[in-house]
């Protein structure tokens, strides 16, 4: 008479049988680099695990696969929540005779682009602001059409106005990981696309210029106001006293 403990590892034996063993990870490796390298569009964590045999690791294989690529001529990166085979950065020279340029983004188009990237999410109104001009329609939709922007969450303000953010291929395009990874102030000084001096007409950082400290500080001490200005007028002569 077989035992409750022979019948329970009897069905987990067969259990066993049933299920197909995962495929060994140098053969995962080779999956997640088949379906990187045939996508035309970065392929997220979900997307490889639907694709590959039940049990795989993928993000374990991307790992493995990263460090394989990593110093060769292509390399495997993040995009967003998604990866994908790129070029090497040191050797994008080689590609640029094969970069073709489909439209230029006019100036406007541009402006609007920077700010949604440094304030997203942003409203309309928002960009108009920073802008100091109303943005026309085409210019947003210009944007949307090349899926560099899309729309985000609406903002708990009256009205409920939409708001707008840039998208994974915005980030693929200029090579970024994510919006974090966007140029400072001080990488865009040294590159030259910042003035490092102010325009003219601005104020001192602060907000004020000398004159304006030394009137405020008058107002909160007039007593070392009238030294100072009678530091300033020079020595004067003593008056005779009268005497008694």
């Amino acid at each position: 008479m077989m035992d409750i403990s022979d019948s329970q590892s009897a069905s987990a034996q067969l259990d066993t049988d049933t299920l197909f063993d995962a495929p060994p990870m140098a053969e995962q490796e080779r999956m997640v680099e088949a379906v990187l390298f045939a996508s035309a569009e970065p392929v997220t964590l979900r997307e490889l695990a639907a694709r590959m045999p039940h049990g795989c690791k993928p993000a374990e294989a991307l790992g493995h696969l990263q460090s394989r690529y990593d110093g060769r001529g292509i390399r495997v990166v993040q995009v967003g929540d998604a990866w994908a085979i790129r070029t090497a950065p040191d050797l994008r020279f080689l590609m640029e005779r094969e970069t073709v340029e489909q439209r230029k983004l006019s100036r406007a188009a541009i402006e609007t682009l920077a700010i949604i990237a440094y304030h997203q999410p942003i409203t309309r109104a928002e960009i108009e602001e920073i802008r100091g001009v109303s943005v026309a329609r085409g210019t947003i939709d210009q944007l949307l059409e090349m899926e560099w922007i899309r729309l985000g969450r609406r903002k708990m303000t009256p009205g409920r106005p939409v708001t707008f953010v840039v998208t994974p291929n915005f980030l693929d395009h200029f090579g970024l990981e994510s919006a974090r990874d966007l140029p400072g102030l001080k990488e865009l000084r040294s590159a030259g696309l910042l003035e490092s001096r102010p325009p003219p007409g601005a104020l001192p950082l602060g907000g004020r210029d000398d004159e304006d400290e030394v009137e405020e500080q008058a107002e909160l001490f007039p007593d070392t106001a009238e030294v100072a200005e009678a530091s300033e007028a020079g020595p004067t002569e003593a008056e005779p006293r009268e005497t008694p």
